[in-house]
């Protein structure tokens, strides 16, 4: 672009009011937002995953957290790691400051080709994801192979975005550090049968971290089109670049303590010369949908979702050059004394695609007394990585306790040339059939074909692997509504997850083991007393072939097996809506046991895996003033039982209690309604390991953000 976006942000607002000039005649401030408020919380009946039937959420076989624009606004979300403590049964999995995250639910990391998605198509989790074009966020937990095929068993975050509306909102916001916000949501129904949404943001933002800042831009549009009454068109578009230094997680002190001491703010390992880390992702979707006659209608819909990342970073990471490290054979942990390696380490030009197109013919009809809803569909998924022979160099070393890290030169090595790293390919036919038994009783039957093709080549564009095979994956539910206030459910579901990749320090590096078969068993009850909050309970039960690093007489003292199962049940209790009439709960708590089960490994045998808390909570409460709708009071809090850090549980993070507050006031500005929103996370300034997550087989250790306070403020134009 020739000009910067925030020229952009400033101009759009002054084109909006001159297509809506400001009238004097407006509504009290009181009777406009409760309105907008009210609007805001309604839920939308169609906007479940596919394969459940044309059924709400409430009514829904499995637990579904939907997370509502006016929570992502009040409580300033930007990023996954943020969207996570929204919701008891998310964590982090790896989700560094400065990069793309990934999260994990109900103890399992999602698969980053699929597990998150847009608009239900599949979307590249290798990005930024950005929130300012998006209406909810849908968070299924548990297997969803029938409706996102191959995949982790944990579940799949689903991204539904703003549809066309008459809008013209404009958003500044900044924070505690200076970050600067510019953000402009104009949509409008240009005929009525054909509307616009346009989303823009740009963002300066200042890190907690030391020279951690970066920027964004981004850009989105979304047009709905109904060309009959028959038909309807939806389709979205955006383009995100952004462009900041990734802060390198901590690791165990000689693999058996935690780190004592530590400076949130401090980059590990950071060079002047370092670049930022570079992003640039597109996304593309179109959905049509045709009614055919008064009970059938016929759905196309497809998905473009693309991430180029150049990766720069001054990594730190182990202790291999040190002498404190001499007599360990791995080197995949820092020093006893707080020493670490530092490596420049440069993968430019890493292209992620991921392509989806899916067809689905749905139905109503009756055969005797039964009541069928009725879902046949063939889809196809297509994944690719390019990726550049990286440089991953050692530099130097220093030390976690350094006042200031020493600075050395950079390697004179350069990448090697891009070669495809990934090529898979999913084909699938499923089907689903709701059947209403009865006044009172449902069943879903359904099962997915999956075929999978999947290819991968190493560094130098030799091929590694060439994996071919078909699966069924059923599912089944049955389901008991007494009245309309309640739901209850007991459901089985399989899935299939990839395998693992076996990590460089591991005797046989490189090695992909066999796809992984996932079951899952859940008995689950939805109570809604008077429409105005939803109640649920949930008892799970996944389980999943384990792969791991298995400790043996290798000469690398290791060897990467699938062997054993690991195991996953949990107690999942939430709370969503309104108590009285001036304040909204939302809560939930997840308690889990999730172990490794049968693996030939006593030392691992029947710890609590990795990164999953036995208890997390969370707690978010709105309190509107009565007498003072305008004024809105804030206040969050979220809970985590100690966390393991390492596979034989002998060292965990400690249990931390995080309190957040928040204000929101709203008002006229010259006929304008006007928002302020204030949040402080994280008030009392507690220090606490959010993530001891893995990437690539080593475990890491991130420490939460430190107390910081952001504010903005939204005008109507």
């Amino acid at each position: 672009m020739n000009i910067r976006p925030i020229c952009l942000l400033l101009a759009l607002p002054a084109l909006a009011c001159a297509a809506a000039p400001a009238s004097d005649d407006e509504a009290p401030p009181a009777t406009t937002l409760h309105a907008v408020e009210v609007r805001a919380n309604t839920p939308d009946p169609d906007t479940t995953l596919d394969g459940w039937g044309h059924a709400s959420v409430h009514d829904t076989p499995a637990t579904i957290t939907v997370v509502e624009r006016v929570q992502l606004d009040a409580w300033h979300v930007r990023s996954l790691s943020e969207l996570a403590r929204l919701d008891a049964a998310v964590g982090d999995n790896y989700a560094p400051e400065g990069y793309y995250q990934n999260l994990a639910i109900r103890g399992y990391a999602l698969d980053l080709g699929t597990g998150y998605r847009a608009n239900n198509l599949a979307l590249t989790g290798e990005q930024r994801i950005a929130l300012e074009d998006k209406q909810q966020v849908q968070i299924l937990k548990g297997l969803a192979g029938l409706q996102a095929g191959v995949m982790e068993p944990g579940g799949v975050v689903n991204f539904v975005s703003k549809r066309s509306a008459d809008v013209r909102n404009l958003t500044l916001g900044t924070d505690a550090r200076g970050s600067r916000l510019g953000a402009l949501d104009v949509g409008a129904w240009l005929t009525p049968g054909f509307g616009l949404r346009a989303n823009l943001a740009w963002e300066q933002a200042h890190s907690y971290v030391e020279h951690g800042n970066g920027r964004r831009s981004f850009l989105a549009l979304a047009a709905d089109w109904h060309p009959t009454p028959a038909a309807t068109l939806e389709f979205d578009a955006n383009h995100q670049t952004s462009s900041q230094r990734s802060a390198s997680g901590y690791q165990l002190l000689g693999g058996s303590v935690l780190p004592r001491e530590v400076e949130v703010e401090r980059m590990l390992g950071f060079q002047p010369w370092q670049r930022p880390v570079a992003i640039a992702s597109s996304n593309l979707g179109a959905r049509y949908s045709h009614e055919l006659g008064e009970h059938w209608r016929v759905r196309v819909a497809a998905s473009h979702s693309r991430s180029v990342i150049d990766d720069y970073v001054a990594f730190a990471y182990g202790c291999f050059y040190q002498d404190a490290c001499a007599d360990n054979p791995v080197g995949t942990w820092f020093a006893p004394d707080g020493g670490y390696d530092i490596y420049d380490y440069r993968s430019p030009d890493d292209r992620r695609l991921g392509r989806e197109l899916r067809a689905t013919l749905e139905g109503q009809f009756d055969s005797g007394a039964l009541a069928h809803e009725l879902s046949l569909g063939v889809d196809a998924f297509a994944r690719t990585i390019h990726r550049h022979a990286s440089v991953n160099a050692w530099i130097g070393s220093a030390n976690i306790h350094d006042p200031q890290v020493p600075v050395f030169a950079p390697s004179t090595r350069e990448p090697g040339p891009s070669v495809r790293r990934l090529d898979s390919r999913q084909h699938a036919l499923f089907v689903a059939d709701r059947v209403s038994i009865g006044a009172h009783w449902q069943a879903l039957l359904g099962a997915r074909l999956s075929r999978l093709h999947d290819r991968s080549w190493n560094k130098r564009g030799e091929p590694e692997r060439d994996t071919r095979l078909s699966q069924w994956l059923p599912q089944a539910a049955l389901l008991w509504l007494p009245g309309s206030e309640l739901t209850t459910y007991l459901s089985y579901s399989e899935g299939l997850a990839l395998g693992k990749e076996a990590p460089w320090w591991t005797s046989n590096e490189g090695t992909t083991l066999a796809p992984r078969h996932s079951r899952q068993l859940e008995l689950g009850a939805k109570y809604a007393p008077g429409d105005r909050i939803e109640l649920t309970a949930a008892l799970y039960r996944i389980r999943q072939p384990w792969q791991f690093a298995q400790p043996d007489a290798s000469e690398a003292g290791y060897t990467f097996v699938m062997r054993g199962e690991e195991v996953h049940a949990g107690l999942e209790l939430a709370a969503h809506g309104r108590l009285g009439e001036h304040l909204r709960v939302d809560g939930s708590v997840n308690l889990i046991d999730a172990r490794a089960r049968r693996s030939g490994t006593p030392l691992y045998e029947g710890h609590q895996v990795v990164n999953v808390p036995r208890r997390r909570a969370t707690l978010q409460l709105d309190y509107t003033w009565p007498g003072l709708p305008q004024l809105g009071l804030l206040a969050g809090w979220r809970h985590a039982a100690r966390n393991p850090a390492t596979p034989d549980g002998r060292i965990h993070a400690p249990s931390y209690q995080v309190f957040d507050l928040g204000l929101r006031y709203g008002a006229h500005w010259r006929g304008h309604a006007l928002t302020w929103r204030l949040s402080i996370d994280n008030v009392f300034d507690r220090f606490h390991w959010r993530d001891t997550g893995s990437s690539d087989g080593d475990n890491y250790l991130f420490p939460g953000a430190p107390r910081s306070a952001r504010l903005s403020f939204t005008l109507g134009l």
